[in-house]
């Protein structure tokens, strides 16, 4: 019991160190009418939630389970400490929080692609080339993107270059090492739960560059693309982020079940 109330002041006092950089450099109200500024204030409350879940329900799996579930909750705690940046730069400037997004994900989607890495390790030894192919593909989505976002590159060549690195991380899924490994070794609950973890990287992850052809390639004016790009944006993390770790928590509290 003591040691449940200690994880429970634990996790507090890592809520308000989230909270406190936001709450202390705010310096404008949320207006009634920003839906931009709402989904981030929501989604970042949301995020803060679901750390908390992931972390406290590490205590209830088998061991082999805590290393994915606590990613799962590092992916929400940082994903959680951007966004409350991300809405203040938002409601004080009104303008896309470009730099601190790209770093958010240059954090947290290598660390989903350690996710399926982890959920494959749980049941068998893989070769550490699955790894590293994941975060070469992660890496050339997220940089193409960016340089594109940021104007250092054409912002269509941006997209390509991005859209070749999601290609990537899907062939290796589905088609490659990790694909296969899953396919043919893992038990059936693990392999529903990495068959789900696909399809949100192909379905869910399908958002983000749908945001990106919103933002730039519409012809919108300035406020309404940066709107568009900013709520599919945030729409994609919460889908993405939170669903992910209910997934892999999921299988493991399943398999802990089978094995307690």
């Amino acid at each position: 019991m003591r040691n449940i109330y200690s994880k429970i002041k634990i996790m507090m006092a890592t809520v308000g160190l989230i909270a406190a950089p936001s709450l202390a450099s705010a310096s404008a109200n949320l207006a009634a009418d920003d839906f931009v500024g709402i989904s981030f204030w929501l989604i970042s409350m949301a995020l803060v939630a679901a750390t908390a879940f992931f972390f406290m329900e590490t205590q209830r799996v088998s061991g082999k389970w805590k290393t994915s579930l606590t990613v799962s909750g590092l992916v929400t705690l940082v994903a959680a400490v951007h966004y409350f940046y991300m809405r203040d730069v938002w409601v004080a400037t009104g303008e896309t929080p470009l730099v601190y997004r790209y770093i958010d994900w240059l954090i947290t989607v290598p660390l989903l692609m350690v996710e399926f890495y982890l959920i494959l390790r749980a049941i068998t030894n893989v070769s550490g080339g699955i790894f590293w192919r994941l975060m070469i593909g992660t890496m050339v989505m997220l940089v193409g993107g960016y340089m594109g976002e940021a104007g250092y590159i054409n912002a269509m060549l941006g997209f390509i270059v991005g859209m070749v690195g999601w290609a990537y991380i899907l062939y290796e899924i589905f088609f490659g090492e990790a694909g296969k490994v899953a396919a043919e070794k893992a038990p059936p609950s693990v392999q529903s739960a990495f068959v789900t973890m696909r399809w949100i990287v192909t379905i869910g992850w399908a958002i983000y560059p749908i945001g990106y052809f919103m933002g730039y390639f519409t012809g919108a004016g300035p406020e309404e693309a940066s709107n568009a790009l900013n709520i599919i944006y945030n729409l994609a993390d919460v889908v993405n982020k939170i669903a992910f770790g209910v997934i892999i928590w999921n299988v493991a509290v399943t398999e802990s079940e089978k094995t307690s």
